[in-house]
Protein backbone atom coordinates (compact mmCIF):
# COMPACT_ATOMS: atom_id res chain seq x y z
CA UNK A 1 0.00 0.00 0.00
CA UNK A 2 1.45 3.38 -1.01
CA UNK A 3 1.87 5.86 1.83
CA UNK A 4 0.75 9.03 0.03
CA UNK A 5 1.57 12.30 1.76
CA UNK A 6 -1.39 14.50 0.87
CA UNK A 7 -1.36 18.27 1.25
CA UNK A 8 -3.66 17.98 4.24
CA UNK A 9 -1.43 15.43 5.98
CA UNK A 10 1.68 17.43 5.15
CA UNK A 11 0.25 20.60 6.66
CA UNK A 12 -1.06 18.84 9.74
CA UNK A 13 2.35 17.25 10.25
CA UNK A 14 4.30 20.43 9.59
CA UNK A 15 2.16 22.72 11.71
CA UNK A 16 1.85 20.16 14.46
CA UNK A 17 5.60 19.71 14.72
CA UNK A 18 5.94 23.49 14.94
CA UNK A 19 3.63 23.51 17.97
CA UNK A 20 0.79 25.31 16.18
CA UNK A 21 -2.79 24.27 16.78
CA UNK A 22 -5.08 23.93 13.78
CA UNK A 23 -8.53 25.37 14.16
CA UNK A 24 -10.76 22.56 12.92
CA UNK A 25 -13.60 24.70 11.66
CA UNK A 26 -11.54 27.29 9.81
CA UNK A 27 -9.04 24.97 8.20
CA UNK A 28 -11.50 22.18 7.42
CA UNK A 29 -13.88 24.51 5.63
CA UNK A 30 -11.49 26.86 3.91
CA UNK A 31 -8.07 25.32 3.58
CA UNK A 32 -8.69 21.60 3.33
CA UNK A 33 -11.70 21.31 1.07
CA UNK A 34 -10.27 17.95 -0.02
CA UNK A 35 -6.95 16.17 -0.16
CA UNK A 36 -6.38 16.83 -3.83
CA UNK A 37 -3.51 19.16 -4.67
CA UNK A 38 -4.66 22.41 -6.28
CA UNK A 39 -3.07 24.19 -9.19
CA UNK A 40 -1.06 27.34 -8.48
CA UNK A 41 -3.32 29.74 -10.33
CA UNK A 42 -1.65 32.77 -11.97
CA UNK A 43 -2.72 36.21 -10.73
CA UNK A 44 -1.94 39.82 -11.53
CA UNK A 45 -1.51 42.62 -8.99
CA UNK A 46 -2.52 46.21 -9.71
CA UNK A 47 -1.18 48.46 -6.94
CA UNK A 48 -0.68 52.12 -6.15
CA UNK A 49 2.74 51.62 -4.50
CA UNK A 50 4.83 48.71 -3.24
CA UNK A 51 7.04 49.48 -0.25
CA UNK A 52 7.71 47.68 3.01
CA UNK A 53 4.52 47.09 5.03
CA UNK A 54 2.31 48.78 2.44
CA UNK A 55 -1.00 47.04 1.76
CA UNK A 56 0.56 45.68 -1.43
CA UNK A 57 3.41 44.20 0.59
CA UNK A 58 1.33 42.59 3.34
CA UNK A 59 -1.06 41.05 0.79
CA UNK A 60 1.00 40.29 -2.32
CA UNK A 61 4.07 39.55 -0.22
CA UNK A 62 2.25 36.51 1.16
CA UNK A 63 1.77 35.18 -2.37
CA UNK A 64 5.45 35.69 -3.11
CA UNK A 65 7.02 34.54 0.15
CA UNK A 66 4.46 32.51 2.08
CA UNK A 67 1.97 33.31 4.81
CA UNK A 68 4.70 34.50 7.19
CA UNK A 69 6.65 36.20 4.37
CA UNK A 70 9.72 34.21 5.33
CA UNK A 71 9.39 31.47 2.71
CA UNK A 72 7.42 28.27 3.12
CA UNK A 73 3.73 27.61 2.64
CA UNK A 74 1.49 30.23 1.12
CA UNK A 75 -1.68 30.45 -0.95
CA UNK A 76 -2.20 28.34 -4.08
CA UNK A 77 -1.61 31.42 -6.20
CA UNK A 78 1.35 32.51 -8.33
CA UNK A 79 2.03 36.16 -9.07
CA UNK A 80 2.93 36.52 -12.75
CA UNK A 81 2.67 40.28 -13.22
CA UNK A 82 2.34 43.58 -11.42
CA UNK A 83 1.40 47.11 -12.41
CA UNK A 84 2.66 49.81 -10.02
CA UNK A 85 1.07 53.27 -10.36
CA UNK A 86 3.72 55.19 -8.37
CA UNK A 87 7.30 53.99 -8.06
CA UNK A 88 9.25 55.73 -5.29
CA UNK A 89 12.73 55.52 -3.84
CA UNK A 90 11.64 52.84 -1.36
CA UNK A 91 9.97 50.69 -4.03
CA UNK A 92 10.26 46.92 -3.60
CA UNK A 93 8.49 45.80 -6.77
CA UNK A 94 11.61 45.86 -8.94
CA UNK A 95 13.83 43.81 -6.61
CA UNK A 96 10.98 41.37 -5.95
CA UNK A 97 10.36 40.93 -9.68
CA UNK A 98 14.00 39.97 -10.17
CA UNK A 99 13.86 37.59 -7.20
CA UNK A 100 10.57 35.87 -8.07
CA UNK A 101 10.47 36.21 -11.84
CA UNK A 102 7.23 38.12 -12.36
CA UNK A 103 6.70 40.85 -14.95
CA UNK A 104 6.56 44.54 -14.09
CA UNK A 105 3.92 45.73 -16.55
CA UNK A 106 3.78 49.21 -18.01
CA UNK A 107 -0.03 49.13 -18.21
CA UNK A 108 -2.86 47.33 -16.47
CA UNK A 109 -3.78 45.68 -19.75
CA UNK A 110 -0.26 44.28 -20.06
CA UNK A 111 -0.41 43.01 -16.46
CA UNK A 112 -3.54 41.00 -17.25
CA UNK A 113 -2.48 39.73 -20.67
CA UNK A 114 1.34 39.70 -20.49
CA UNK A 115 1.21 41.63 -23.75
CA UNK A 116 -0.96 39.12 -25.63
CA UNK A 117 -4.52 39.20 -26.95
CA UNK A 118 -5.94 36.98 -24.20
CA UNK A 119 -6.07 36.95 -20.41
CA UNK A 120 -3.01 35.34 -18.88
CA UNK A 121 -4.31 35.28 -15.29
CA UNK A 122 -7.01 33.55 -13.27
CA UNK A 123 -7.57 36.47 -10.93
CA UNK A 124 -6.69 40.12 -10.26
CA UNK A 125 -5.83 41.79 -6.94
CA UNK A 126 -6.36 45.56 -7.09
CA UNK A 127 -4.76 47.35 -4.14
CA UNK A 128 -5.38 51.08 -4.22
CA UNK A 129 -3.97 52.04 -0.82
CA UNK A 130 -0.94 54.21 0.07
CA UNK A 131 0.86 56.54 -2.27
CA UNK A 132 0.61 60.27 -2.94
CA UNK A 133 -2.85 61.22 -4.19
CA UNK A 134 -4.98 64.37 -3.75
CA UNK A 135 -7.84 64.67 -1.28
CA UNK A 136 -11.37 65.91 -1.78
CA UNK A 137 -11.64 69.50 -0.45
CA UNK A 138 -13.85 69.64 2.62
CA UNK A 139 -14.15 65.92 3.32
CA UNK A 140 -10.43 65.04 3.04
CA UNK A 141 -11.26 61.75 1.31
CA UNK A 142 -8.13 60.46 -0.41
CA UNK A 143 -8.72 60.06 -4.14
CA UNK A 144 -7.12 56.65 -4.53
CA UNK A 145 -7.52 55.42 -8.12
CA UNK A 146 -9.62 52.38 -7.25
CA UNK A 147 -12.28 53.09 -9.87
CA UNK A 148 -9.61 53.84 -12.50
CA UNK A 149 -7.90 50.54 -11.72
CA UNK A 150 -11.24 48.72 -11.93
CA UNK A 151 -12.28 50.38 -15.18
CA UNK A 152 -8.97 49.49 -16.86
CA UNK A 153 -9.27 45.89 -15.63
CA UNK A 154 -12.78 45.74 -17.08
CA UNK A 155 -11.63 47.25 -20.37
CA UNK A 156 -9.17 44.38 -20.72
CA UNK A 157 -11.89 41.85 -19.87
CA UNK A 158 -14.06 43.30 -22.62
CA UNK A 159 -11.22 43.30 -25.13
CA UNK A 160 -10.40 39.67 -24.32
CA UNK A 161 -14.09 38.68 -24.05
CA UNK A 162 -13.44 36.93 -20.75
CA UNK A 163 -13.69 37.79 -17.04
CA UNK A 164 -11.88 36.45 -13.98
CA UNK A 165 -12.38 37.14 -10.24
CA UNK A 166 -11.32 40.57 -8.96
CA UNK A 167 -10.50 41.65 -5.40
CA UNK A 168 -10.42 45.38 -4.58
CA UNK A 169 -8.76 46.25 -1.28
CA UNK A 170 -10.55 48.37 1.38
CA UNK A 171 -13.63 50.48 0.50
CA UNK A 172 -14.61 50.40 -3.13
CA UNK A 173 -13.96 54.08 -3.78
CA UNK A 174 -13.83 57.43 -2.01
CA UNK A 175 -17.09 58.49 -3.72
CA UNK A 176 -20.38 56.63 -3.64
CA UNK A 177 -21.02 57.12 -7.37
CA UNK A 178 -17.73 55.40 -8.21
CA UNK A 179 -18.44 52.53 -5.83
CA UNK A 180 -21.91 51.97 -7.27
CA UNK A 181 -20.50 52.06 -10.81
CA UNK A 182 -17.97 49.37 -9.89
CA UNK A 183 -20.62 47.19 -8.23
CA UNK A 184 -23.09 47.55 -11.10
CA UNK A 185 -20.43 46.82 -13.71
CA UNK A 186 -19.27 43.69 -11.92
CA UNK A 187 -22.86 42.51 -11.62
CA UNK A 188 -23.64 43.23 -15.28
CA UNK A 189 -20.54 41.40 -16.54
CA UNK A 190 -20.85 38.62 -13.94
CA UNK A 191 -17.39 39.28 -12.55
CA UNK A 192 -16.79 37.43 -9.25
CA UNK A 193 -16.04 40.45 -7.07
CA UNK A 194 -14.85 40.96 -3.50
CA UNK A 195 -13.61 43.97 -1.55
CA UNK A 196 -13.21 45.18 1.97
CA UNK A 197 -11.31 45.19 5.22
CA UNK A 198 -9.31 42.51 7.00
CA UNK A 199 -11.17 43.27 10.26
CA UNK A 200 -14.19 40.95 9.69
CA UNK A 201 -11.89 37.97 8.98
CA UNK A 202 -9.40 38.64 11.77
CA UNK A 203 -9.16 37.14 15.26
CA UNK A 204 -11.81 38.01 17.84
CA UNK A 205 -12.21 38.14 21.58
CA UNK A 206 -14.34 36.22 22.24
CA UNK A 207 -13.90 33.88 19.24
CA UNK A 208 -17.59 34.11 18.42
CA UNK A 209 -20.25 35.76 16.35
CA UNK A 210 -24.02 36.07 16.59
CA UNK A 211 -26.49 33.68 14.93
CA UNK A 212 -27.87 34.62 11.55
CA UNK A 213 -31.43 35.85 12.13
CA UNK A 214 -30.71 37.59 15.46
CA UNK A 215 -33.18 40.33 16.43
CA UNK A 216 -30.70 43.17 16.82
CA UNK A 217 -32.11 46.39 18.21
CA UNK A 218 -28.95 48.51 18.33
CA UNK A 219 -25.22 48.36 17.71
CA UNK A 220 -22.31 50.55 18.78
CA UNK A 221 -18.76 50.22 17.47
CA UNK A 222 -15.53 51.80 18.66
CA UNK A 223 -12.93 53.02 16.19
CA UNK A 224 -9.72 54.98 16.28
CA UNK A 225 -7.34 56.61 13.82
CA UNK A 226 -8.26 58.41 10.61
CA UNK A 227 -11.93 59.13 10.09
CA UNK A 228 -11.84 57.71 6.57
CA UNK A 229 -9.03 55.15 6.58
CA UNK A 230 -9.84 53.60 9.97
CA UNK A 231 -13.49 54.63 10.13
CA UNK A 232 -13.96 52.21 7.25
CA UNK A 233 -12.46 49.36 9.30
CA UNK A 234 -14.76 50.15 12.23
CA UNK A 235 -17.77 50.15 9.89
CA UNK A 236 -16.80 46.80 8.35
CA UNK A 237 -16.38 45.23 11.79
CA UNK A 238 -19.81 46.44 12.82
CA UNK A 239 -21.47 45.54 9.52
CA UNK A 240 -20.26 41.92 9.58
CA UNK A 241 -22.44 41.58 12.68
CA UNK A 242 -25.33 43.84 11.64
CA UNK A 243 -25.89 41.93 8.40
CA UNK A 244 -26.71 38.83 10.48
CA UNK A 245 -29.88 40.40 11.89
CA UNK A 246 -33.34 39.06 11.22
CA UNK A 247 -34.32 39.22 7.53
CA UNK A 248 -30.78 40.16 6.52
CA UNK A 249 -29.48 43.53 5.42
CA UNK A 250 -32.12 46.17 4.65
CA UNK A 251 -29.93 49.13 3.70
CA UNK A 252 -29.51 52.51 5.39
CA UNK A 253 -32.07 55.33 5.60
CA UNK A 254 -29.94 58.17 7.01
CA UNK A 255 -26.44 59.02 8.23
CA UNK A 256 -25.29 61.87 10.45
CA UNK A 257 -21.93 62.74 11.99
CA UNK A 258 -22.07 64.50 15.35
CA UNK A 259 -19.36 66.07 17.48
CA UNK A 260 -18.98 67.87 20.81
CA UNK A 261 -22.31 68.78 22.43
CA UNK A 262 -24.08 67.21 19.44
CA UNK A 263 -22.98 63.78 20.66
CA UNK A 264 -24.74 64.26 23.97
CA UNK A 265 -27.80 65.87 22.38
CA UNK A 266 -28.16 62.79 20.18
CA UNK A 267 -27.94 60.59 23.28
CA UNK A 268 -30.73 62.60 24.96
CA UNK A 269 -32.84 62.07 21.84
CA UNK A 270 -32.36 58.31 22.15
CA UNK A 271 -30.30 57.99 18.99
CA UNK A 272 -27.57 56.05 20.77
CA UNK A 273 -27.53 54.23 24.08
CA UNK A 274 -25.05 55.36 26.72
CA UNK A 275 -25.53 52.13 28.66
CA UNK A 276 -24.59 50.06 25.58
CA UNK A 277 -21.66 52.39 24.88
CA UNK A 278 -20.43 52.17 28.49
CA UNK A 279 -20.65 48.39 28.49
CA UNK A 280 -18.55 48.26 25.30
CA UNK A 281 -15.94 50.65 26.72
CA UNK A 282 -15.71 48.57 29.91
CA UNK A 283 -15.36 45.39 27.83
CA UNK A 284 -12.65 46.78 25.55
CA UNK A 285 -8.94 46.78 26.48
CA UNK A 286 -7.55 49.96 27.95
CA UNK A 287 -5.63 52.18 25.52
CA UNK A 288 -2.41 50.71 24.18
CA UNK A 289 -3.30 47.32 25.73
CA UNK A 290 -3.00 48.48 29.31
CA UNK A 291 0.09 50.62 28.84
CA UNK A 292 -1.85 53.71 29.81
CA UNK A 293 -4.95 54.22 31.99
CA UNK A 294 -8.33 54.71 30.41
CA UNK A 295 -9.24 58.41 30.34
CA UNK A 296 -12.12 59.56 32.54
CA UNK A 297 -13.75 61.62 29.81
CA UNK A 298 -14.33 61.24 26.09
CA UNK A 299 -11.84 63.00 23.83
CA UNK A 300 -13.02 66.45 22.74
CA UNK A 301 -12.45 65.63 19.05
CA UNK A 302 -14.52 62.42 19.05
CA UNK A 303 -16.86 61.94 16.08
CA UNK A 304 -19.95 59.72 16.16
CA UNK A 305 -21.39 58.33 12.92
CA UNK A 306 -25.13 57.85 13.60
CA UNK A 307 -26.72 55.32 11.25
CA UNK A 308 -30.42 54.60 10.82
CA UNK A 309 -31.16 51.41 8.90
CA UNK A 310 -34.24 51.11 6.73
CA UNK A 311 -35.71 48.43 9.00
CA UNK A 312 -35.51 50.78 12.02
CA UNK A 313 -32.36 49.38 13.60
CA UNK A 314 -29.94 52.04 14.80
CA UNK A 315 -26.16 51.90 14.96
CA UNK A 316 -23.29 54.16 15.93
CA UNK A 317 -19.60 54.18 15.09
CA UNK A 318 -17.78 56.14 17.80
CA UNK A 319 -14.46 57.37 16.39
CA UNK A 320 -11.58 58.80 18.39
CA UNK A 321 -13.14 58.59 21.84
CA UNK A 322 -9.77 57.87 23.46
CA UNK A 323 -11.25 55.02 25.49
CA UNK A 324 -9.78 52.23 23.38
CA UNK A 325 -7.35 51.67 20.52
CA UNK A 326 -9.06 48.54 19.29
CA UNK A 327 -11.89 47.95 16.86
CA UNK A 328 -14.82 46.66 18.89
CA UNK A 329 -18.57 46.31 18.61
CA UNK A 330 -21.50 45.60 20.91
CA UNK A 331 -25.00 44.66 19.78
CA UNK A 332 -28.21 44.50 21.77
CA UNK A 333 -30.28 41.44 20.86
CA UNK A 334 -33.92 41.15 21.77
CA UNK A 335 -34.51 38.47 24.41
CA UNK A 336 -30.95 38.45 25.76
CA UNK A 337 -29.96 39.91 29.12
CA UNK A 338 -26.53 41.18 28.10
CA UNK A 339 -25.34 42.61 24.79
CA UNK A 340 -22.97 40.62 22.60
CA UNK A 341 -19.59 42.38 22.56
CA UNK A 342 -16.46 41.56 20.60
CA UNK A 343 -12.99 42.98 20.06
CA UNK A 344 -11.49 42.50 16.61
CA UNK A 345 -7.85 41.58 17.15
CA UNK A 346 -5.09 42.43 14.68
CA UNK A 347 -1.52 41.20 14.65
CA UNK A 348 0.31 44.34 15.70
CA UNK A 349 3.41 43.95 13.57
CA UNK A 350 5.12 41.91 10.85
CA UNK A 351 3.82 39.89 9.06
CA UNK A 352 0.43 41.53 9.89
CA UNK A 353 -1.27 38.14 9.88
CA UNK A 354 -4.81 39.52 9.63
CA UNK A 355 -4.05 40.12 5.95
CA UNK A 356 -3.34 36.40 5.66
CA UNK A 357 -6.95 35.67 6.49
CA UNK A 358 -8.15 38.29 4.03
CA UNK A 359 -5.98 36.66 1.36
CA UNK A 360 -7.38 33.21 2.22
CA UNK A 361 -10.85 34.52 1.36
CA UNK A 362 -9.55 35.96 -1.91
CA UNK A 363 -7.77 32.68 -2.70
CA UNK A 364 -11.08 30.84 -2.21
CA UNK A 365 -12.81 33.15 -4.73
CA UNK A 366 -10.09 32.80 -7.35
CA UNK A 367 -10.14 29.00 -7.13
CA UNK A 368 -13.91 28.56 -6.86
CA UNK A 369 -15.24 31.55 -8.77
CA UNK A 370 -17.49 32.28 -5.77
CA UNK A 371 -16.89 35.24 -3.43
CA UNK A 372 -16.33 34.19 0.19
CA UNK A 373 -18.76 36.88 1.37
CA UNK A 374 -20.97 39.46 -0.36
CA UNK A 375 -19.36 42.53 -1.90
CA UNK A 376 -22.62 44.29 -0.98
CA UNK A 377 -21.24 44.59 2.57
CA UNK A 378 -18.44 46.81 1.31
CA UNK A 379 -20.71 48.66 -1.09
CA UNK A 380 -22.85 49.62 1.91
CA UNK A 381 -19.98 50.54 4.24
CA UNK A 382 -18.45 52.61 1.43
CA UNK A 383 -21.72 54.52 1.08
CA UNK A 384 -22.14 55.02 4.83
CA UNK A 385 -18.59 56.35 5.12
CA UNK A 386 -19.04 58.73 2.20
CA UNK A 387 -22.25 60.07 3.73
CA UNK A 388 -20.70 60.39 7.20
CA UNK A 389 -17.76 62.43 5.91
CA UNK A 390 -20.04 64.69 3.87
CA UNK A 391 -22.29 65.17 6.92
CA UNK A 392 -19.27 66.22 8.96
CA UNK A 393 -18.19 68.67 6.24
CA UNK A 394 -21.73 70.09 6.05
CA UNK A 395 -21.93 71.18 9.71
CA UNK A 396 -23.20 67.81 10.93
CA UNK A 397 -26.28 67.74 8.74
CA UNK A 398 -28.44 64.63 8.88
CA UNK A 399 -28.34 63.18 5.37
CA UNK A 400 -31.11 61.04 3.93
CA UNK A 401 -29.57 58.17 1.97
CA UNK A 402 -32.12 56.59 -0.39
CA UNK A 403 -29.16 55.49 -2.54
CA UNK A 404 -28.09 53.12 0.26
CA UNK A 405 -31.06 50.75 -0.15
CA UNK A 406 -28.53 47.92 -0.37
CA UNK A 407 -30.06 44.56 0.51
CA UNK A 408 -28.33 41.21 0.81
CA UNK A 409 -27.99 38.06 2.90
CA UNK A 410 -24.81 37.29 4.87
CA UNK A 411 -22.51 34.33 4.35
CA UNK A 412 -21.02 32.21 7.11
CA UNK A 413 -17.34 32.55 6.16
CA UNK A 414 -15.30 31.87 9.27
CA UNK A 415 -12.44 33.61 11.05
CA UNK A 416 -9.36 32.31 12.91
CA UNK A 417 -9.83 31.27 16.53
CA UNK A 418 -7.64 32.06 19.50
CA UNK A 419 -5.36 35.10 19.89
CA UNK A 420 -3.18 36.52 17.12
CA UNK A 421 0.38 35.19 17.13
CA UNK A 422 3.08 37.48 18.43
CA UNK A 423 4.55 39.67 15.68
CA UNK A 424 7.96 38.83 14.34
CA UNK A 425 10.85 40.61 16.03
CA UNK A 426 12.43 43.35 13.99
CA UNK A 427 15.58 42.22 12.24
Amino acid sequence: MTNTLTRRRFLHTSLGSAGLALNGDYFARHLFADDKPRAMLPVAAVVTVYHKNSHADVIIGKILEGWTQEGGLGPDLKLVSMFVDQVGENDLSGPLAKKHGFTIAKTIDEALTLGTDSLAVAGVLSIGEHGTYPSVPGTDQVQYPRRRFFDEIVATFKRCKKVVPVFSDKHLAYAWADAKHMFDTAKELRIPFMAGSSVPVSWRNPSATIPIGSEITEAIALGYGGLESYGFHALEGMQCLMERRKRGESGVKSVQSVTGDGIWQAEKEGRWSKSLFDSLVEFSPTPQNGKQPRPKEMAKDAVFYLIEYRDGTKATVAMGTGFSHEFACAVSIRGTEKPFAVNFLLQDGVPFGHFEHLLRAVEHMIHSGQPAYPVERTLLTTGILDAALHSLAEQNQRLQTPQLAVTYQPSDWSFPKGPPPAPRSAS
